[in-house]
């Protein structure tokens, strides 16, 4: 659930440089820049550095999209170098105020695990998935997978019964090996095995659990189409009347993009998103590029940046969520209806 942070062959203390200058000159996208900064300070070892991050970023006047999340990972970060009791304090925080997003429930609950306290974190994780699941119709939204999926790692590692919600996460997991084997607890012995047959056996069950990461974790961030609304499209092509050629209808311009998008998912291409433009922006990404906002060849670049930003959402939205169009109607309805 943490920030994308690869750690092969990357400068973390470089990288999280890097991303605090560009949230300087990027600070409505400050709080998205500056937690993958304190994630790549959290792997380069200096915690305290991370720590003053999310110290920074909970301080700041505007507030933040999501200050449990910032909360929690702060948290997590506190008891690795030896702040436990001020992360538990946090922890409870966290859970009195019952946020409604799975991110902050996972990362306490795994902190929690990750010092042994498996009661707690099985309570955690069930009081997450009974707050934000209980009233959800099937399937359950993306976001929440790693919740039933901690909740049944830990629950197998007391050694309890399946549950619906276990049978759920089991229903959902993907990977050719069951999450019951994933996590059973006896496998740490099969690692200490002379029987070469046992080890070959674990390191098929490592791979297909590692798989299952690298494929959430496979882009930095989204391949991303960029979506003009109809307004500021109606303001770009008046300020730059030669970009009408590349858009010359908002209606086409809809159609476009999803079937751009199409395109893409069917030749295989995963994680990608809409990023969503504004004229004042487009201008000044062009100003800092040292071209003309007329250059069609900018466009493509703008919407990598604003994805880089942490501007993209998820193509294709979940099942009952609206249009990415903006049109108010759901997706099913409307550009993702069957032709």
């Amino acid at each position: 659930m943490r920030p994308d942070t690869p750690a092969e062959n990357v400068d973390h203390t470089a990288e999280a440089a890097r991303l605090e200058r560009t949230a300087g000159l990027y600070p409505e996208d400050a709080e998205a820049l500056l937690l993958q900064a304190a994630a790549h300070l959290e792997l380069s070892g200096d915690r305290p550095a991370a720590t003053t991050l999310y110290d920074r970023l909970l301080s700041a006047p505007g507030g933040l999209d999501n200050p449990h999340l910032v909360r929690a990972l702060k948290a997590s970060n506190l008891w690795e170098y030896g702040h436990e009791a001020e992360a538990r304090a946090i922890i409870d925080g966290i859970r009195a105020a019952a946020p409604r997003d799975p991110a902050p429930w996972v990362i306490v609950a795994e902190s929690l695990e990750a010092h042994d306290e498996l009661e707690a974190a099985q309570k955690t994780f069930t009081e997450g998935v009974t707050l934000l699941l209980a009233d959800v119709p099937e399937p359950p939204p993306h976001a929440a997978h790693p919740l039933l999926f901690g909740r049944h790692r830990v629950r197998r590692m007391l050694g309890a019964g399946h549950d619906d919600w276990d049978v759920l996460a089991d229903t959902l997991h993907s990977s050719p090996v069951s999450l019951d084997e994933l996590h059973d607890p006896k496998r740490v012995w099969s690692l200490g095995s002379d029987n070469p047959a046992e080890l070959a056996a674990e390191i098929s069950r490592l791979r297909a659990e590692l798989g299952t990461y690298r494929e959430e974790l496979s882009r930095p961030f989204p391949v991303a189409v960029l979506h003009w609304p109809a307004g500021e499209l109606a303001e770009l092509v008046a300020a730059y009347p030669s970009l009408s050629a590349e858009y010359p209808s908002h209606e086409e311009h809809l159609t476009g993009i999803e079937a751009s998008l199409k395109e893409l998912a069917a030749s295989g291409t995963a994680n990608l998103g809409i990023v969503t433009g504004t004229v004042p922006s487009y201008e000044a990404f062009a100003a800092s590029e040292g071209t003309s906002p007329a250059d069609t060849d900018l466009l493509p670049q703008y919407a990598t940046t604003l994805a880089a930003r942490g501007r993209a959402t998820v193509w294709p939205p979940e099942r009952g969520a609206g249009c990415w169009c903006g049109s108010g109607r759901l997706y099913s309805a409307c550009h993702g209806a069957s032709v």
